[in-house]
């Protein structure tokens, strides 16, 4: 490993201490180096607050050093005014001589001149220093800004009989004695706290009308700490009754149907849309013009699949849970490529990527 890919590479850890709070803004990270030793670090914590690289440039205790030292970031520097002024600014003005760049930021209104500006300041700029890495970190940036739709996560958990729910009479015995109705879990409760997590780092989760009618879930984030994400809910006819927990106002919610008889509250919002073939795409255009970056889909096989049809997912999060229904609602079909295997206590879990 290069001295350059080990700062960057330090960058990367930084920037991800701010998953699940940055939205719409990327993740970023930054060090500063003088001498061969880090003298300053930060990274973006939250939209409207400073960049990386003013936290980064803060921290420094001797900013006389900043003239003689290299500043490390894990994305391109940006060059306009937004919520806060242009990083470039804060290198330039405080004659940073040295910038070393993960990649470049495809954001319209950066997307090369931040690196321009800099070095039409005189600076020494080098781009592209563990850049794969540093793609991978900004997977739900990137994807919304050059393919214009979220980042598409799909996550379900299955026996080890290939089923993702059991049978409509198999639930009701086990619900018989509650007063309302509950999921019938397939996984260990670790694997359901880590699914908490993942929650808490996207900023939304979708699912079917269906599962809604049947688990009453609340997808939230009770088992981690982190804020709740964005609901997403198919309810094509109207059959959810605000009853439920998705419409119990405490998060921002989407409602994705064809009725024409719902007005929006505080809190929830309808969208008209038309239940074709080509629904995913439609759910994907909705989502990116609420500038949703990612999206968990946890529905049903049926809404799970109406994704994987369409070929309009990016990773899938599959869990194998140590129990078997004998019967019931059969697992969603796919195909990719897997990048990883782990274990969960007894539960095993399968992490894909689209090919």
């Amino acid at each position: 490993m290069t001295t350059d890919e080990k700062y960057i590479k330090r960058c990367i850890e930084l920037a991800k201490n701010g998953l699940g709070t940055t939205y719409p803004n990327p993740l970023v990270g930054s060090v500063i180096v003088y001498g061969g030793k880090i003298i300053g670090e930060g990274w973006h914590r939250k939209a409207g607050e400073p960049h990386a690289e003013v936290y980064a440039v803060n921290s420094v205790k001797d900013k006389s050093l900043l003239s003689k030292a290299t500043i490390y970031v894990s994305l391109e520097p940006c060059s306009h005014f937004g919520k806060t002024p242009p990083c470039c600014d804060l290198i330039i003005a405080h004659k940073i001589p040295n910038v070393v760049i993960g990649t470049i930021d495809p954001f319209a209104k950066v997307a090369g001149n931040g690196i321009k500006k800099l070095i039409e300041a005189g600076r020494n700029v080098k781009v592209g220093i563990l850049e794969d890495e540093c793609n991978e970190l900004n997977k739900r940036f990137f994807t919304f800004h050059q393919k214009k739709r979220p980042y598409i996560i799909l996550k379900w958990a299955e026996t080890t009989d290939g089923f993702i729910a059991p049978d409509e009479i198999s639930r009701q015995i086990q619900n018989q004695n509650e007063n309302i109705k509950k999921p019938v879990w397939i996984t260990n409760p670790y694997s359901r706290q880590l699914v908490h997590k993942w929650r808490s780092q996207e900023q939304a989760i979708l699912v079917g009308t269906q599962t809604v009618l049947d688990d009453n879930p609340k997808l939230d984030v009770r088992n981690w700490s982190g804020e709740n994400p964005i609901r997403i809910v198919l309810d094509r006819t109207g059959k959810i009754s605000k009853d439920y927990s998705v419409k119990d106002e405490k998060t921002k919610t989407i409602i994705i149907t064809e009725s024409q008889n719902f007005k929006n509250s505080e809190n929830i919002f309808y969208e008209n849309c038309t239940f074709d073939n080509s629904l995913a795409s439609t759910i994907s255009d909705v989502l990116f013009r609420h500038e949703i970056q990612s999206v968990i889909v946890e529905g049903g096989r049926q809404t799970l699949q109406t994704f994987i049809d369409a070929n309009l997912w990016d990773e899938a999060l599959v869990f194998k849970g140590n129990v078997d229904f004998k019967k019931g609602i059969s697992a969603p079909y796919l195909t990719g490529n897997l990048i990883k295997k782990q274990t969960v206590l007894d539960d095993e879990l399968l992490i894909l990527r689209n090919v």
